[in-house]
């Protein structure tokens, strides 16, 4: 079979198989007008894999099952979006303002132990969880004496991969207030690139989860989900929904993405932002 071309694009049989499957395994339905999207995303595992040709390669995704690394760089290949620490300034001027004090204040007077349990549930290169981290660093008064337990979860082997080296770019970096780079982050001397601190990254764990099935943890008391529902079509964000709402503890915290189309799946919470909501 020759290999395939700059501009070929998988046909309409293809584009169908691709997309069944991808729902199948992740849960993202990807549209009819994504094709030459998928196409392009497709092409760049070929020209990786020597596989000669979308109809080869898609027998090849059948072939394998799904912990093998050839399917975590294809998912990671058609979910990938841009992020960076302190993405969202609003929510992290609530989280380090109201919601540390509030917890604060609460811990201080016996109605709650002092620890600290949060899931970034799409973690990807580990952003949102160091973030998270150096948030509660500058903001929650002896957060050293704190069970602080902050878990990141993705379906992208190598995405965890990047996240558990805690290094990042001048882009991924470019929000960070300057106070917090300078006391949270060591700046290569050769490289734009900064690595997060032992006072974060010991906050901080990551593992490999697909949001369609259990986690098997305690309950949380912040859950955070940005970003990647977009792509889910109602069934499977239902299921993802009700995976994550029995991990929020009673009086616990979501936090959505406002785009994320979630509202109708949150039964009981009740909704402060259009992004933030409580559980009972």
């Amino acid at each position: 079979m020759s290999s395939v071309k700059e501009f070929d694009q998988v046909s309409d049989l293809e584009m169908k198989r691709y997309t069944d499957l991808i729902y199948e395994i992740a849960g993202i339905r990807i549209p009819e007008q994504k094709k030459t999207l998928l196409s392009n995303r497709i092409r760049r595992r070929l020209r990786k894999t020597g596989v000669k040709g979308f109809a080869a390669y898609f027998k090849l995704l059948k072939s394998l099952k799904v912990t093998d690394p050839e399917w975590d760089a294809f998912l990671e290949e058609i979910t990938t979006h841009e992020t960076y620490l302190f993405r969202d300034e609003a929510q992290w001027e609530w989280f380090r303002t109201e919601y540390l004090r509030d917890i604060t204040s609460a811990a201080r007077r016996g109605e709650r132990p002092q620890s600290l349990r949060i899931w970034s549930a799409a973690a990807s290169t580990g952003d949102e969880a160091y973030t998270l981290a150096s948030c509660i660093a500058s903001g929650l008064p002896a957060y050293s004496k704190w069970d602080i337990d902050i878990l990141g979860t993705d379906i992208g082997v190598g995405a965890l991969e990047e996240a558990k080296s805690a290094q990042f770019g001048e882009r991924a970096m470019r929000l960070v207030p300057d106070k917090m780079t300078k006391s949270y982050f060591t700046k290569a001397r050769d490289a734009n690139l900064w690595t997060a601190k032992p006072m974060l990254t010991k906050m901080v764990r990551f593992q490999q989860h697909n949001l369609l099935d259990p986690l098997h943890e305690k309950p949380f008391d912040i859950v955070i989900l940005k970003n990647v529902l977009i792509y889910f079509d109602k069934e499977s964000k239902k299921k993802v929904m009700d995976n994550l709402l029995k991990l929020i503890a009673p009086g616990g915290t979501l936090i959505a993405g406002a785009a994320e189309g979630v509202s109708n799946f949150l039964k009981d919470l009740k909704r402060h932002q259009p992004w933030l909501y409580t559980k009972p």
